[in-house]
């Protein structure tokens, strides 16, 4: 990981915005000239798709991009335009595109049968090797991290027996109601910084449920003992990123993550880590092996299914053993389908190698460094913040340690940056400063030559 700093900035305020504006009205022009062919699908998806998209993620500025194919390390537009994919699927497509032990594992499966409702062999395997990987015994499978998230919140009701839950204010566990408080709230619905305020993040959430979630800082243990402290007897434990990447990227400090296992653990509450977006991204055993703590849940999906829908919950003997008498039903028809773990076996035996970290490593280092020297060369108020496969420039002189430091960031710098890659033909993940790069297994050099090539002019255009 890397955390540096430039020492100024070379112009105003003033300046700077007026500058950027220009930059981004210029960038959008262009990218909407030659995107013709989705500017017309956009137009004729508004009839039939709500929103004119498959997910309102998709929604952005100045308009949606629709894919034609992906292989390698490379996805095409319908346009017929390249782009180096540092997307990644928002973190899901760690194989890269068309990987040949994913190709090779959904053909000889697919003609063999998709779905039985039952389990096949391919299914031990892969919780032997989660097993392994995660420190954690026991493991039954879903369909998204939006699922195992869910049933990570009811099995730590279900365990204890209580009501309340902990989330972080500014991590995202999916759309699930339990969890739909204090995602990306505004700065005037957030409350004092002492005493964060639960915010709804979308309509459709009952009151009744926005009271069950309790809501604490990121990096404060403090901020989750005096919750615990407050409504003695009642919480059922807490769930978070250990990582946060529903910010940027913002690190945990030491002893936050160890701090919040013990103090859970004295009140009788259970801690759950949803790796859905660093499993098997930050490392081989993700957040849970990075740093050496393990919880007694842990959420994964995303990369873990090799491009295909595909998710887990992993659990302590005692924690699963709730689910393997009954008293907690993990339920769905399409868990553990044939073709998901199928897929999810080759993921984990032939593409999240030791090897394959070894080469994403370097060039994450390459990245990391040749960032941090444009940034400094252009004076921009910028650091690089990078783990494993995942990295991003957090746009601000310090390092951001929660979600409040993040809300001060002006995101007009990441909307300026991801319209330079896309028109330099690198596609990262729209919506600014919340989200971050991927390296997949697929990418080489020369993808990273276009990454940084596209960065330099970008620094040189808002740097003026």
């Amino acid at each position: 990981m890397a955390v540096q700093l430039p020492k100024a900035t070379r112009a105003t305020s003033k300046e700077v915005s007026r500058r950027l504006e220009a930059v981004v009205a210029e960038q959008e022009q262009i990218f909407v000239g030659r995107q013709p062919r989705s500017r017309q699908l956009s137009g004729r998806a508004k009839r039939a798709l709500a929103g004119g998209v498959t997910s309102s993620w998709q929604i952005t500025r100045p308009q949606a991009v629709w894919i034609s194919h992906g292989t390698g390390s490379k996805i095409y537009d319908v346009d017929g335009t390249e782009y180096v994919d540092m997307h990644g699927g928002y973190g899901a497509s760690l194989a890269g595109h068309a990987h040949p032990a994913i190709v090779e594992a959904v053909c000889r499966r697919v003609v063999r049968g998709t779905h039985f409702a039952q389990p096949t062999e391919d299914a031990i395997v892969v919780a032997e090797d989660l097993g392994n990987r995660f420190g954690l015994p026991l493991w039954r499978f879903t369909n998204s991290g939006t699922e195992s998230t869910m049933d990570a919140v009811h099995l730590m009701r279900a365990i204890t027996g209580r009501d309340l839950i902990i989330k972080v204010e500014g991590c995202y566990h999916g759309h699930h109601d339990s969890v739909q408080v204090s995602v990306t709230p505004e700065a005037d619905e957030i409350g004092p910084a002492d005493r964060p305020v639960g915010a709804p993040a979308s309509t459709g959430i009952p009151e009744a449920v926005l009271s069950l979630t309790k809501i604490a800082s990121f990096n404060s243990v403090d901020s989750v003992r005096r919750l615990l402290e407050e409504n003695p007897g009642q919480v059922a434990g807490m769930i978070i990123e250990p990582i946060m990447m529903n910010a940027g990227i913002i690190l945990p400090v030491e002893g936050y993550l160890a701090g919040l296992k013990e103090v859970l653990h004295e009140h009788g509450a259970l801690l759950t880590f949803d790796e859905v977006k660093t499993g098997l991204t930050v490392g081989p055993g993700g957040a849970t092996g990075y740093y050496g703590i393990t919880p007694d849940i842990v959420c994964l999906a995303k990369a873990i299914g090799g491009g295909l829908v595909f998710g887990a919950v992993g659990g302590t003997q005692e924690v699963m053993s709730y689910v393997a008498n009954g008293v907690y039903n993990m339920v769905g028809t399409f868990n553990g389908n044939a073709l998901s773990v199928a897929v999810g076996r080759a993921m984990l035996e032939q593409v999240a190698t030791e090897e394959a970290y070894e080469k994403i490593g370097a060039l994450r280092e390459r990245i990391d460094q040749t960032f941090t020297a444009v940034i400094a060369r252009a004076g921009l108020p910028a650091h690089v913040v990078s783990v494993g496969a995942k990295g991003c420039v957090t746009f601000s002189t310090e390092p951001v340690r929660d979600y409040r430091d993040f809300l001060e960031i002006d995101d007009r710098y990441n909307h300026a940056h991801w319209l330079f890659q896309h028109n330099g033909g690198v596609f990262l993940p729209p919506w600014g400063k919340t989200e971050q790069w991927l390296i997949s297994v697929q990418h080489d050099d020369s993808d990273v030559d276009r990454f940084l090539g596209n960065f330099e002019r970008f620094a040189r255009a808002v740097a003026g």
